[in-house]
This record gives C-alpha cells, structure tokens and sequence, in this order.
C-alpha cells in the first residue's frame, strides 16, 4: 500500500494477494479500491514482454487472453483484499468463466491498460464480476468474469 492511500496498492502489496509472478504478473499498481465493490488497477504495457517476440513480429500486439488474464487478477485482487486475511489463507481465487467478452481496440507496446471490475453478484463461493480494459480513455476490452475460491493443495 502507500503511505498515503489505504486504498492503493504497490506491487508489494500485490505480490502478498496473488501468487502470479513474472511473466505471467499482469497487474502492475492498484489504483483505487473499494472493499467489496470496486477496483481500477494498471498494467504497463512495454515491449520488454515475452509474448511481443512472437505476436507479432513488426507488429506487436497484445493477446486479447493476456488482456481476459489481467483483469481476472484484477477481480482476484479486489476479492482477495475484500476479505479478512484468515479466510483466504492458503486460498486461491481461480478464473472459472467469461461471457460477453468483446475486443474493442489493440493494445500495443508504449500503452497503459487500466482494468476496472465491480462486483456483478455472488452465490455461496461463486462470484461474477463486470470488468473493462481501457487505454487512453478508450474501452479496449469487456467481459464478465466468473470464479471461485479453491484450497491451495500444497505439493
């Protein structure tokens, strides 16, 4: 978190939430959070990431399921942080459904995605969020995202 802002988290913080690291790690900051409602959190995009090697050659895009992927751990994160740390110890929030997903604009090196989910409902351990991608201002990407929380199976 910063110093100022209880409700923004730095990459610190994240990396206490979600067990994703690099290069699979595709929230960089949390914005704004709002217990139980709402996040907005930011991936910067640079051409450093491996997936640009081969999507595409001269022409690098971002995947759209990178994009799907970021904000499923948006609404991980909003979730996770939601609730008390001893309910989600040795917990995962686990991506289990999308629908009415539409791409709306490419995402390419140099951008600044901002991922934006609210809480749409929930059903005993089942959640479903609305979330949007935008980069400048401009939507990139929608979805509503579906998961639930699993027991981390240590191996």
């Amino acid at each position: 978190m910063t110093k100022n802002d209880p409700s923004r988290i730095d990459i610190r913080g994240i990396f206490d939430l979600l067990p994703h690291r690099f290069p699979f790690l595709l929230v960089d900051r949390v914005l704004s959070f709002i217990p139980h409602q709402e996040i907005r959190t930011i991936k910067n995009v640079t051409f450093n990431e491996p997936y640009f090697q081969g999507h595409f050659p001269g022409y690098p895009l971002m995947p759209g399921v990178l994009i799907v992927e970021a904000l499923a751990q948006t609404v991980g994160l909003l979730l996770l942080k939601s609730k008390p740390a001893e309910e989600v110890k040795n917990k995962l929030f686990v991506f289990t459904g999308l629908e009415r997903v539409k791409f709306r604009r490419q995402v390419v090196p140099g951008d600044q995605l901002i991922m934006h989910a609210c809480n749409a409902r929930s059903k005993m351990n089942m959640w479903k969020m609305d979330g949007t991608a935008e980069v400048d201002g401009q939507l990139v990407c929608e979805a509503r995202l579906s998961g639930a929380f699993v027991i981390q199976e240590r191996s």
